[in-house]
């Protein structure tokens, strides 16, 4: 689970341990780049017992553990699964970060990528691969909308429209049938692991987009002919 900083996803994996820790086998690691902030929440929560939540302390940018160079979250996810085989479920945190965190599929077998209505409804429209390709995006804190000013279903409309018909969920922990759905999406990627139906997807590099000169770009060709085209400007983080 990735997202930017403050858009909820330890308050979203809180909600997925009170749902299923009691009907599943689960345990979460998560991700810091010197601390482990996020572990110490979750365990003072009491949604599982505490000795089933590990910490990754990064030391660098969080999301080069979860995607460049795995190893310390599959250590973790090792330990947990030695300690508690067999697991159901491990759930890993990314630390915040931008719009452009993606896990390896050599980590995780299905991605979210979390948005919240406090961030601008227009976010989901900047795109990005956690965005545009995750297995599922949560729009989260719904129930902030009315007072951030932000319409949710334009949101989620402009959020299927980046995904192409990939899945969107509108989530708060107070509305119930929101918080049902993602516990039966999740449910059901363990069932379609189970029956060898669910294939790990590659985010891969950026999504398509356009650029002010109206010219739309793709990362996603050749890597030995990516600098065929001129940006006319530094790419960041690509």
């Amino acid at each position: 689970m990735a997202g930017p900083v403050g858009v909820g996803k330890s308050s979203v994996i809180a909600t997925l341990c009170a749902e299923l820790g009691t009907r599943i086998s689960v345990g979460v690691i998560t991700n810091d780049i010197y601390t482990d902030e996020d572990a110490r929440f979750l365990r003072s929560a009491g949604v599982l017992a505490p000795e089933r939540i590990r910490a990754v302390e990064t030391g660098a940018c969080p999301h080069t553990a979860i995607r460049d160079d795995v190893t310390q979250n599959l250590l973790a996810v090792e330990d947990l699964e030695a300690d508690f085989a067999p697991l159901d479920l491990v759930l890993v945190e990314s630390g915040g970060d931008n719009l452009t965190a993606t896990f390896s599929p050599a980590l995780i077998d299905a991605q979210l990528f979390v948005l919240d209505v406090a961030g601008g409804g227009d976010v989901a429209r900047k795109g990005g691969p956690g965005i545009g390709r995750a297995d599922l995006l949560l729009v989260n804190k719904t129930d902030l909308a009315p007072y951030v000013g932000v319409d949710v279903e334009r949101m989620v409309a402009d959020a299927e429209r980046a995904r192409d018909g990939r899945p969107v969920l509108a989530l708060s922990k107070h509305d119930r049938d929101s918080v049902q759905a993602l516990v039966d999406w999740v449910l059901g990627r363990i069932a379609a692991l189970r029956d060898g139906s669910l294939v790990p997807q590659d985010p891969g590099p950026m999504a398509p987009h356009v650029h002010a000169d109206g010219a739309v770009h793709s990362h996603d060709h050749d890597h030995a002919r990516e600098h065929d085209h001129d940006h006319g400007h530094q790419s960041v983080g690509r």
